[in-house]
């Protein structure tokens, strides 16, 4: 018999859920808009659309799963969630080699703080440090940012621009498909 090993983390579960976009209902769509005269919703052309919730002990942050290049598809399985520490991850939008080089950098730097001093960086402390770099470069680093958390003071979720102002906020959405995004959440949040 074979033995069913046990996730240890939440990271775990999340990895061996990874995918993109599931082919399976096609044929029963098609089916029911060619018998039931059921018309499928037209799809929005969007870029990156990430959101992120705030719960009472959580933070809940999804991203969608498309890489684009202009109207071109380059990656239809894009990481857009980055770890920074294990309490703290973000979603990012805009281009990808600069939210992979500033969201490793900023994952190396909590990595040496929390060596430093023996405990998990907070929220806040990421926020400050991304919001002074993006300061710095003044949004020539495209990276626009939905960062969520929880440390010893409890949830936290953040919204950081690309020219490094901050918002901090219970529900969010960024990405050129954040209107339809913020709409949702607004209606039922």
């Amino acid at each position: 018999m074979v033995a069913v090993r046990e996730p240890e983390d939440y990271l775990e579960v999340l990895q061996s859920q990874r995918g993109g976009f599931s082919f399976e209902l096609c044929k029963r769509n098609a089916h029911l808009a060619k018998q039931a005269s059921i018309r499928p919703p037209a799809a929005m052309k969007s870029g990156t659309t990430i959101c992120g919730v705030q719960l009472k002990d959580a933070v809940v942050l999804a991203a969608d799963t498309r890489a684009t290049e202009g109207p071109m598809v380059a990656d239809k399985n894009c990481e857009k969630l980055h770890y920074i520490a294990n309490n703290i991850f973000c979603a990012g939008a805009g281009t990808a080699a600069d939210l992979e080089h500033t969201t490793q950098l900023m994952e190396s730097q909590m990595e040496l703080l929390r060596l430093a001093t023996g405990t998990q960086p907070r929220v806040c402390t990421v926020v400050r440090r991304l919001s002074t770099m993006l300061f710095k470069y003044q949004g020539y680093v495209g990276c626009a940012l939905v960062l969520g958390g929880v440390d010893v003071t409890g949830p936290h979720l953040y919204q950081i621009y690309p020219h490094g102002s901050t918002d901090m906020l219970p529900f969010t959405t960024m990405g050129s498909g954040s209107l339809a995004a913020m709409s949702i959440l607004e209606s039922e949040y």
